[in-house]
């Protein structure tokens, strides 16, 4: 793994990327150098409430899939990146993405949870040659309003993170059957989680969730938004995924030509993060354009 860092285009500071390269791959020939240009690389935007660190093994596993460099970064106000600006908006998002395809040489993007909103967003801006997003959290006519719960700012402000990630956890329903326990017994397993390395980490990132759910039902949107989308598109969610991500693939399919979407089974909202190459496997089939009919499909 290469760690290295690249400017943010509104003078905000620096996104710290990590790339990822199949074995026996030396990088990218120097200018002037007779030795080959490695192939071009892929993107991989994360999720809300974790950092770029929990989809190493994915993208390690993805890259050898491919045969092709895989670049993961931190989005703002996680690890050595930028914070989050005033007036952060999807629009700030966007614009990094585009930086660092641009950095590292990409042409696709893959793309997870709140990630997979951002590349949508961004796909319809600008140029990206294929897309994969796994449960993508598109707002769709204000389908996703009822997720938002406004006692979790509140919590957030207040410094009550246990009650905050209660709210988050029951609002999203991203965590599985933990998400439909009582409050009390959410806020008991926040005590516990934060404990933990990871469970700490995501406390302290309960601001940037705040922001970035606003982003998203600000940017709600309709269908007919997406239609002049060209950018060949994958939209995967997993079987065991909250059904609101499904019902969004299969809208957007229905009515977008570029868009396929398929679920993947046996696989939870944060299948990136877990062991196994399924999902890697059915992505790279995707990005590579060894698709078989069944592999992706339209919305009936």
């Amino acid at each position: 793994m290469e760690t290295w860092t690249v400017e943010t285009d509104d003078g905000g500071g620096q996104l710290e990327v990590h790339t990822f390269r199949p074995t026996g791959s030396l990088g990218t020939a120097l200018p002037g150098s007779t030795a080959p240009a490695e192939p071009t690389g892929v993107v991989l935007v994360h999720g809300t409430l974790v950092t770029d660190s929990l989809y190493w093994p994915f993208a390690r596993t993805l890259s050898v899939m491919l045969g092709r460099p895989v670049h993961s970064y931190n989005r703002r106000g996680r690890g050595h990146s930028a914070p989050q600006p005033p007036g952060y908006s999807v629009g700030t998002e966007i614009a990094d993405l585009q930086t660092v395809m641009e950095r590292s040489g990409s042409t696709d993007v893959v793309a997870h949870s709140y990630g997979g909103f951002v590349a949508l967003q961004a796909a319809r801006q600008a140029r990206i040659n294929k897309l994969v997003t796994y449960d993508a959290a598109v707002s769709l006519s204000g389908n996703l309003s009822s997720r938002w719960r406004p006692e979790l700012e509140e919590a957030v402000t207040s410094g009550q993170l246990d009650h905050a990630w209660a709210h988050l956890v029951q609002g999203l329903g991203t965590a599985g059957p933990i998400s439909y326990l009582p409050m009390g017994a959410l806020r008991a397993l926040s005590v516990l989680s934060a404990r933990t390395r990871l469970g700490l980490e995501m406390r302290s990132l309960l601001p940037t969730a705040v922001t970035e759910m606003r982003a998203v039902l600000d940017a709600d949107a309709h269908l007919q938004d997406f239609m002049k989308l060209s950018t060949p598109t994958l939209m995967l969610s997993g079987g065991w995924s909250p059904s609101y991500f499904a019902e969004t693939g299969r809208m957007l399919a229905g009515a977008v030509p570029a868009i396929t979407f398929a679920v993947v089974p046996l696989q939870f909202h944060e299948g990136p993060l877990r062991p196994g190459k399924r999902l890697a496997s059915r992505i790279a089939r995707f990005l590579s354009g060894n698709v078989v009919g069944e592999e992706t499909h339209s919305a009936p």
